[in-house]
């Protein structure tokens, strides 16, 4: 699993999302933490993952790039909707993939 450098981070999540992030990384358990990753498929735009199926042995971490944390799913829902938002506005397109690698590129 790869991570955004600037991460989206939900209000609830904010003052310990450094915390959340070595948890998921380590299968630690993370109730109520979900997880904003570029799609799995090309016909999304972003995938929502309860953190608690990240622990399951079988579950494919490779490929995942993780744009935000969030500490309930209709945190999530908004958090999701502010990153397209902001990809809209920047881009007048909703090419996320694009847009959030080329920023991660630059370090911003």
């Amino acid at each position: 699993m790869e991570w955004h450098e600037d991460l989206y981070l939900g209000s609830s999540v904010r003052h310990r999302y450094r915390r959340i992030k070595w948890k998921i990384m380590h299968n630690a358990g993370q109730l109520r933490v979900y997880v904003i990753t570029l799609a799995s498929n090309e016909k999304n735009l972003l995938d929502i993952i309860p953190s608690w199926e990240l622990m399951q042995k079988y579950y494919p971490k490779d490929g995942l790039y993780a744009v935000g944390l969030a500490g309930s799913y209709d945190e999530a829902l908004e958090l999701a909707g502010r990153i397209i938002h902001d990809v809209y506005r920047t881009t007048g397109g909703f090419d996320v993939r694009s847009c959030i690698r080329q920023r991660g590129k630059q370090g911003t």
